[in-house]
């Protein structure tokens, strides 16, 4: 555990906090480099992202690492944040996603909010506006809008856990999102377009 004061009180839901899981286990095979650790704005993209899910007022929120663990620690050194590394990163962002849970507290969270390490363009005020929404739909999922997707960041109500334990593979979240339809909240968010995969995007992001 990294443990360092929070800036800012936890966004409560219902009874309880909303946790978040920042993914961060891939091997950025597209960009030829850890994409995790990237310069931006005189950081890394995992530190951006780090202090972004910070600034938001979510607790706990749990760093998933997989291809880079020690390194990624380096990055999110002084944070509030606990770091799980995820053995299994190469099968595919479900088992990602089960690291981050099973680092939860045994208490259930009001919400779980997922995000990741390649869209520098999420502030803590969308991360704050998906929590919001789900406060007052109650909606079991509340995801970003961006293009004609509905994606991550994303916030899911405790009775979606299951459902996200249960993907496999390749599957991430945007396979659940998609599986509800119209029963899926949504926050307006055109700069989610823009994630960095390759060099041409992180150029792009430049």
């Amino acid at each position: 555990m990294i443990s360092a004061s929070i800036p800012d009180a936890p966004v409560h839901i219902s009874s309880g906090p909303v946790a978040l899981l920042l993914l961060a286990a891939g091997a950025s095979t597209r960009m030829g480099r850890p994409k995790q650790l990237l310069p931006y704005h005189g950081r890394t993209l995992l530190r951006h992202a780090a202090e972004t899910a910070v600034a938001s007022g979510c607790a706990p929120i749990v760093l998933v690492t997989g291809a880079l663990h020690e390194e990624l620690l380096t990055e999110v050194a002084g944070l509030p944040i606990q770091a799980v590394h995820n053995a299994d990163w190469a099968t595919g962002m479900a088992s990602s996603i089960r690291a981050g849970l099973g680092a939860l507290p045994e208490t259930a969270p009001a919400a779980v909010l997922i995000m990741l390490t390649d869209q520098p363009l999420v502030t803590p005020q969308l991360l704050r506006e998906l929590m919001a929404r789900q406060q007052q739909t109650q909606a079991p999922i509340v995801a970003a809008a961006y293009g004609d997707t509905l994606g991550v960041p994303a916030i899911f109500a405790p009775t979606m856990l299951p459902e996200l334990l249960q993907l496999q593979g390749q599957q991430g979240a945007g396979r659940l999102i998609a599986s509800l339809g119209a029963a899926v909240g949504r926050v307006p968010f055109p700069a989610g377009l823009l994630d960095v995969d390759t060099p041409e995007d992180y150029a792009a992001l430049l």
